[in-house]
């Protein structure tokens, strides 16, 4: 299967193409490693995004996981909505990431 076209900061061209098959894919693709903890948290974005219709900034998400927001760029190692976002196949996040 060949990766569809990405925008230069790595994200679908075309989100209704996402499957979780090129989410893992893709991030497969950019040497990023999704471990089970994580492809959850791209799962709950997914859910946040269909029952709000928007992407959600990361104080409103860490409450959402029921998590505390420092694991969260812990365990990302970065700010947590830009990977949530791009290998679950949303919009980017705008405002403070």
């Amino acid at each position: 299967m060949q990766l569809p076209k990405r925008d230069g900061d790595g994200y679908l061209a075309d989100m209704n193409e996402w499957t979780p098959e090129l989410g893992r894919m893709m991030a497969e693709a950019d040497g990023y490693e999704l471990d089970d903890r994580k492809w959850a948290h791209i799962l709950k974005a997914r859910e946040y995004f269909e029952e709000f219709g928007t992407v959600p900034p990361i104080r409103k998400f860490a409450k959402y996981v029921e998590e505390d927001q420092k694991e969260l760029f812990d365990l990302w190692m970065t700010g947590p909505m830009k990977p949530i976002t791009k290998y679950g196949g949303l919009p980017k996040p705008t405002g403070c990431v």
